[in-house]
């Protein structure tokens, strides 16, 4: 049995097509304040199964108990492929945001490729974001939930996700008015055509990682021109383009991605998004809110998040 791909450090796949996955550093959730903020896992459907993990900040300031707060669903990245709510750098960012956020925050675990291909993330994120609705007299920490006002963030292949998770949700009449806006960081995105930088010389080993991520969850017979890859390729009427939430791109500057971000915000101004902001942090790298996640470039990142967030 022959190993036939591989992410050292994060992920094998075998020839028999077993795989093996190496998971950083966890965190486990505490429903005691901790840092400001408390969390508990949830099943959103055991049956897939489909989990998730709710932040909620802790106020003990009399005046502000019953405040309504905003709603971010998260979703992870990892090509989607590799990882969790509970790895320790999502846990930390997302507890850290929902305090400087003001907001209640659902992180979901969805379920991974290549045992489940795309578009099994899409379909289960959507699943989380429909759980929200329905759940809303049903758990406790959504009490205080406004879903007036909700928004949908996610990095790397989770901004993907955010993308295709909004283009279900305008569809729906449940989330008219709803959906606020849109936070992708970092977003995987692609297509059989190369950018500039993926031609460029000392890209070879960026550009191969990438077409592994890609090979492993795109359906079979399916190329880096599937819909859910290149965003270019989505069929959106333009009665739906108008409902389109506002969105904010967050790129950073040494990112190998940064070119496909800059372009995603780019089509969605194309085609008539009304609000649609580009914030770049320089010389940072892909997802260091995730490496890095009490750093001073995070911090920042968190504020500008917050500052969206609230300026509905």
């Amino acid at each position: 049995m022959s190993i036939v791909a591989e992410a050292p450090g994060y992920i094998q796949v075998f020839s028999d097509g077993s795989v093996k996955r190496f998971a950083p550093e966890i965190a486990t959730a505490s429903i005691e304040p901790c840092n400001g903020y408390k969390s508990k896992d949830v099943n959103i459907d055991p049956l897939k199964p489909i989990s998730g993990r709710i932040y909620l900040p802790d106020f003990p300031e009399s005046g502000v108990i019953n405040q309504q707060l905003p709603v971010l669903v998260y979703f992870h990245g990892g090509g989607f492929c590799i990882g969790s709510t509970t790895w320790l750098g999502y846990h930390l960012f997302l507890g850290d945001l929902s305090v400087a956020s003001k907001s209640i925050i659902l992180s979901v675990d969805y379920r991974l490729a290549p045992e489940n291909k795309l578009p099994t993330a899409y379909e289960d994120c959507y699943s989380a974001l429909e759980w929200l609705i329905k759940n809303l007299e049903n758990e406790p920490w959504l009490k205080r939930a406004d879903l007036d006002q909700v928004f949908l963030s996610g990095d790397s292949a989770g901004g993907n996700i955010v993308h295709q998770v909004a283009i279900r949700a305008i569809r729906n009449e449940d989330f008219r008015g709803r959906l606020k806006g849109l936070l992708p960081i970092h977003p995987y995105f692609g297509s059989e055509k190369r950018t500039e930088l993926e031609t460029a010389n000392g890209s070879a080993g960026e550009v191969e990682m990438n077409d592994m991520f890609w090979r492993l969850s795109l359906p079979q017979g399916s190329n880096r021109d599937y819909f859910g890859c290149n965003f270019e390729n989505a069929e959106m009427s333009v009665a739906e383009w108008s409902r389109f939430p506002a969105v904010i791109v967050f790129v950073a500057g040494s990112d190998f991605l940064k070119e496909r971000g800059v372009k995603y915000a780019e089509f969605l101004k194309k085609n008539g998004v009304k609000r649609v902001e580009l914030v770049e942090a320089e010389g940072q790298v892909h997802v260091y809110h995730v490496f890095h996640p009490e750093s001073e470039a995070t911090r920042l990142l968190q504020k500008q998040m917050s500052d969206f967030i609230h300026s509905f």
